[in-house]
């Protein structure tokens, strides 16, 4: 008997093995888009653009770099692709609003939100799943207006919420004005300019290929969009949080005052804490330890540090995290 599943288009493959996967019958790919059961030895199928998505609630499709499984009614798939394997295949981009004003001649500078827009382009067509949260420092700064005018902090802080949600809607528009699909959540419900967060919609949207925006902080007051950052990573499971600042990584003393100082290539997470690095604020620490998350910390002005830094290549300083530091950085 033969079960076939109708899968349409999402990620490019270029060249595709096929091998059974645990116990599970072979399947194979065509360019009919179909995945009939076979049974026999391993094949191999060239198919120049062929992309894969599931087209049922029944089935399941997991895509990563280099490997696909297809799980429905025990049919699996597994390929191998001749691209490069990539360090990462879910990450996490935490743009400060700071970066985003460039050389602050105005709020927003077009030409950053086209740089990144265009280095994400190009690590998702890889096959990355990116997801970004914004700052808003750019706009509004919460902690630094609390007290003016009788403005309470935590006032204060849903202003700067409000900020963050101007800079996601702008990075949103520049990415699908290139032709990335772009998806903007929100920590608190504006419907009728982007979608409340949830999180298996927000996985669901980056397995199917799309970027998405966290915007409003954690949607609570006191809290900073680096420890937004580090809560969304530990809730859609990425495997990294990828910090973009204004300088090049983190130093042992402040560059602006000590022209010595020393840039450090890797860090843990009790450096950061016990020698008050100010890089990220406590909680986001205490939170990218908690879960075993890896930080890398390096500067966005800098052409092609964005997708050098997605694809896991030498870049800024990494800190803590499992993950091999040799590997990391190249």
């Amino acid at each position: 008997m033969a079960e076939s599943l109708t899968l349409p288009c999402c990620f490019a493959i270029p060249s595709v093995t096929v091998a059974p996967v645990m116990t599970a019958p072979l399947v194979s790919l065509s360019a009919s888009l179909k995945l009939p059961e076979l049974k026999g030895s391993n094949i191999t199928v060239s198919v120049p653009t062929l992309a894969l998505r599931s087209a049922t609630s029944s089935s399941r499709l997991i895509h990563r770099v280099g490997r696909l499984v297809c799980e429905s009614q025990g049919t699996a798939l597994e390929y191998g692709s001749s691209r490069q394997s990539y360090k990462w295949h879910r990450v996490l981009l935490k743009v400060s609003g700071e970066a985003l004003a460039g050389d602050n001649t105005q709020n927003i500078d077009p030409k950053v939100t086209m740089s990144i827009a265009r280095e994400v382009a190009s690590v998702t067509q890889l096959g990355i799943e990116v997801a970004i949260v914004v700052g808003g420092g750019n706009i509004f700064r919460g902690a630094s207006w609390a007290g003016c005018s009788g403005l309470d902090r935590s006032s204060a802080d849903y202003i700067g919420m409000l900020a963050t949600v101007m800079n996601a809607i702008f990075l949103q528009a520049t990415m699908e004005s290139i032709g990335i699909p772009t998806r903007v959540q929100t920590a608190f419900r504006m419907s009728e300019v982007a979608e409340p967060y949830i999180r298996r919609r927000a996985i669901r949207h980056l397995e199917k290929g799309r970027v998405v925006i966290f915007a409003a902080g954690t949607g609570n007051p006191f809290f900073t969009t680096d420890t937004a950052a580090a809560l969304r990573c530990a809730e859609i499971n990425a495997e990294v949080l990828l910090k973009a600042t204004n300088v090049d990584g983190v130093y042992d003393d402040n560059p602006q005052r000590n022209q010595n100082a020393r840039l450090l290539d890797t860090l843990s997470y009790q450096d950061v804490t016990s020698r008050e690095l100010t890089v990220m604020d406590m909680t986001a620490v205490t939170l990218c330890q908690e879960n075993n998350i890896p930080v890398v910390v390096f500067n966005l002005a800098k052409p092609g540090n964005i997708s050098r830094a997605i694809r896991g290549e030498r870049v800024g300083t990494v800190i803590g995290g499992k993950c091999d530091s040799a590997a990391v950085r190249g």
